[in-house]
């Protein structure tokens, strides 16, 4: 394929509306030199691929310098490439590649925290407390008779308490690994620093931005710290309300995406931006609004598991949400910080994932055939909402979790920070197969984490051509969703609901596109039309944990 018949239709300033995002985990995606890490010039490798897959935009995880203390989530300089993945030269040539085949580049930004590597944060060490350099993070002196205890009882996300002292007996706060301390950005100079990332790589022709823990940049500083109770990040996500949680969701981290907002508004196009939030629906609008990122992460329709009620229940509200702030519904199934759905989707209702990780994805056993069946049909769901849909490396060959990594192959820190009570995610980060034999399956050198023997069989190389694959469901899916998706994001649901079937989810878009998912297990009546896509082979009648596509008309 060349870029003349690269088949991508969104365009111009509102092409992210209803795009089709593919995230990539550099690390993980294609290592180009042979040293078992992926890199930047194995992205650009990959691009026809991603092009004949059909995507409107990449989403690349943090690619920056970094000690890797959480996956690249500290970042040592927010303006240059790992040299481990490679240079500037080759984001710039990877950027081209990408638009030469009509496909937009969306990176991340990690706002919250730096590394403890970053110049600043090493700087800050030195100058000591009072200081203008320590002054750029959070630092303070502890409670107790000699200053002891921690500042307040703010827990980390990965685990323990969100503070470490160093030997001057002053703490610094981060609410993730003690390897990524906070920024603060009541100080201007914070606040500056990231209004030149953005331009540096908008500049380099960026065309959008996922904001890391986009909630959590404000904090309420004044003395005395508020405790909120030794829970975590998590918990505490479940009953921030109001705007005024001590460091969640704070109703003045507004301000700053509304500058953002007039940096990407200097481009033309405009920049885009997706904030990962996780917050109430209700104030999910605030980060989504024009004035703002512009579009947000939808948690809630993730989080949604294997039922027909309930997922209409955060599709009607996601898209009421949605129409509120003025963007568009984002949709997401898997990405680096969960498991995977072909996996996620057959674990049975009411098990603990957590303790489905620990035992090496043996208790609750999954059937591997009804979970990836279920992936399918969320899918084409997916796919056909109107809205962004989001969807991680790998989902196209059906990738499960790889739930059995051994403990010292392990690399997430929650592993450690959790005193090993939770696994982390790496399950979800293992090297893309690409060849059906060979020691990392066409990935490139020894990968960094682990490959389990099967990948092979769910390699590129395996289902390429191959009818039914999930591979090719994909590339169809796609292909046909730039044919059907116009610019009317409208849907509605078919039938009565007061006597639609309970176990069948049914919704038409403009010009007569039906989409239609059975959540159970028996055949149900289809309705008349012209068969599109099916998630498995459909004869006589819309077979159990099927999706379908027809138009009518």
């Amino acid at each position: 394929m060349t870029d003349s018949t690269a088949p991508h239709r969104q365009d111009g300033p509102d092409w992210w509306r209803q795009a089709a995002v593919y995230q990539i985990y550099p690390r993980s995606f294609a290592d180009s030199d042979g040293d078992g890490l992926g890199d930047i010039r194995g992205v650009t490798s990959r691009v026809p691929y991603l092009a004949e897959l059909g995507v409107d935009a990449v989403w690349l995880s943090p690619f920056y310098p970094s000690a890797l203390a959480d996956g690249g989530y500290d970042v040592a300089d927010y303006r240059n490439v790992d040299p481990r993945l490679g240079t500037l030269d080759d984001f710039d040539e990877m950027v081209a590649e990408a638009h030469r085949f009509g496909i937009k580049v969306i990176i991340d930004i990690v706002p919250n925290h730096t590394s403890n590597d970053h110049e600043w944060f090493k700087a800050a060490l030195e100058a000591g407390p009072g200081s203008p350099e320590r002054d750029r993070y959070v630092f303070r002196q502890g409670k107790g008779e000699n200053g002891e205890l921690p500042p307040s009882d703010w827990q980390s996300n990965f685990g323990g308490p969100a503070w470490t002292r160093l030997p001057d007996g002053w703490w610094y706060l981060h609410l993730f690994a003690p390897e990524q301390p906070d920024l603060n950005w009541d100080n201007p100079e914070v606040r500056a620093d990231f209004i030149r990332t953005l331009r540096f790589w908008s500049d380099r022709g960026v065309d959008g931005y996922r904001i890391d823990v986009a909630n959590a940049l404000v904090k309420d500083l004044s003395e005395p710290l508020r405790d909120v109770g030794e829970t975590s990040i998590d918990q505490q996500m479940e009953v921030v309300e109001d705007g005024q949680h001590p460091f969640l969701d704070r109703d003045g981290v507004h301000e700053i995406y509304r500058e953002w907002r007039k940096v990407f508004n200097e481009y033309d196009p405009p920049r885009v931006g997706v904030a990962e939030a996780w917050v109430k629906r209700e104030r999910m609008v605030l980060y989504a609004s024009p004035e703002g990122l512009g579009q947000a992460f939808n948690f809630d329709y993730l989080k949604t598991g294997w039922n027909a009620a309930e997922l209409r229940s955060v599709i009607d509200t996601s898209l009421h949400t949605a129409q509120e702030a003025g963007a568009s519904a984002t949709w997401v199934l898997s990405n680096h910080d969960v498991i995977r759905h072909a996996s996620r989707l057959a674990i049975p209702e009411g098990a603990d994932h957590e303790e489905w990780l620990l035992s090496g994805g043996t208790e609750p056993p999954l059937d591997r055939e009804r979970g990836l069946r279920r992936a399918r049909a969320a899918t084409l769901l997916e796919l056909a909402l109107p809205g962004s849909a989001y969807m991680y490396q790998g989902e196209e060959l059906g990738l499960p979790e790889v739930a059995d990594i051994a403990e010292g192959d392990l690399q997430d820190p929650v592993w450690e920070r959790s005193s090993h009570t939770r696994k982390g995610r790496d399950g979800c980060r293992v090297p893309l197969p690409w060849k059906r034999e060979g020691d990392s399956f066409g990935f490139g050198g020894r990968p960094w984490l682990p490959q389990p023997p099967y990948f092979g069989e769910l390699s590129v190389e395996a289902q390429e051509g191959q009818e039914g694959s999930t591979l090719e469901l994909y590339r169809e899916a796609l292909r046909l969703r730039h044919k059907l998706v116009g610019s009317d994001e409208s849907m509605q649901w078919a039938g009565d609901p007061e006597t639609a079937d309970e176990d069948v989810l049914h919704f038409v878009r403009p010009d007569g596109w039906h989409c239609i998912t059975n959540f159970g297990t028996e055949t149900k009546p289809l309705p008349e039309g012209e068969l599109l896509l099916s998630s498995s082979p459909v004869d006589g009648g819309l077979p159990g944990e099927t999706t379908v596509w027809l138009r009518q008309g």
